[in-house]
């Protein structure tokens, strides 16, 4: 009998912490990491013919190097296709853990953090220990997301990254035991716990003051990261239309996000778009991984 499997999982906006979800800084120091699940989806199908001949396929809505965890969207999805388990807390583990498992043995050097919230959806507090990750309890006041919904702009440059070539560069200074380096990971973990509690507390100055921090570590790994938005951005922060900012993902190009001050929101939009930017329309994801059967 022919058989369909449709597994969809979402991308994520990563709000601090990441880079620090990443090997050997979890074995040596332990990351953490604040991210929220968007509406935006990777979709693999697995189809079975009445013949026994077997295909897969998949897609995103956005484009892969755009610093939204696209390709662990991806392989959450493939891996619930091929898998068709019921989606429970301890499948979504065991499908998050072997999306990983299978970039790493393609090469790719990368985090958990964008399998977790593929796999789990909605915000994600995440330790990461070793080759563990310890789910941190988070519930943000409803008041906090609808702020954000409200005043965050998420972009896209437009301009590709490779991901897994950023990280190495810097993980080959971290392991020659690069100072800077250590200092702005350190700086991006400790920007995740303020992150964590402002957003429960609808801190918004604390959220602030933590992206400001995430910035000012990824500058310390390596300020070209962000010098394809700094052209953009930096005339908002002066104007002061825009509060705050980071780079989606690995930074270097891609996706970033900008949180804009009150009613600022159609100014920063129009000189996004000036740029070339597109933008990013997006809300939170709560389902996370989600897999039909016929």
């Amino acid at each position: 009998m022919a058989r369909k499997v449709v597994a969809r999982a979402p991308v994520r906006l990563d709000f601090a912490g990441g880079w620090t979800d990443v090997a050997p800084y979890t074995h040596d120091m332990g990351g953490e990491v604040v991210n929220l699940a968007i509406n935006k989806y990777a979709t693999a199908t697995l189809e079975v013919d009445d013949d026994g001949i077997l295909s897969v396929s998949y897609t995103c809505e956005v484009p892969v190097g755009s610093g939204l965890g696209t390709t662990g969207a991806i392989n959450v999805a493939l891996m619930g296709a091929i898998k068709a388990l019921e989606v429970d807390d301890d499948g979504r583990k065991v499908m998050a853990e072997q999306a990983f498992q299978f970039e790493a043995l393609l090469g790719n050097r990368g985090g958990r953090q964008d399998q977790w919230a593929a796999s789990h959806g909605g915000w994600n507090h995440l330790m990461f220990m070793q080759d563990s990750v310890e789910e941190m309890p988070l519930s943000p006041l409803s008041s906090a997301t609808k702020w954000l919904l409200r005043q965050l702009v998420v972009v896209n440059s437009n301009l590709p990254h490779v991901s897994g070539e950023l990280h190495a560069d810097i993980w080959r200074r971290y392991d020659a035991g690069d100072e800077e380096v250590k200092e702005g990971l350190l700086t991006i973990r400790l920007a995740a716990r303020v992150m964590a509690k402002a957003i429960q507390q609808d801190r918004r100055d604390e959220v602030i003051k933590s992206l400001q921090e995430v910035c000012k570590g990824v500058d310390l790994l390596d300020k070209g990261l962000h010098d394809p938005f700094r052209g953009v951005v930096n005339p908002l922060l002066e104007s002061k239309d825009v509060l705050a900012w980071k780079a989606l993902g690995a930074g270097g190009g891609g996706c970033a996000m900008l949180l804009c001050n009150l009613g600022k929101r159609e100014a920063v939009e129009t000189a996004c778009k000036a740029a070339g930017w597109s933008l990013v329309e997006w809300a939170p994801d709560n389902e996370g991984l989600s897999i039909t059967a016929s």
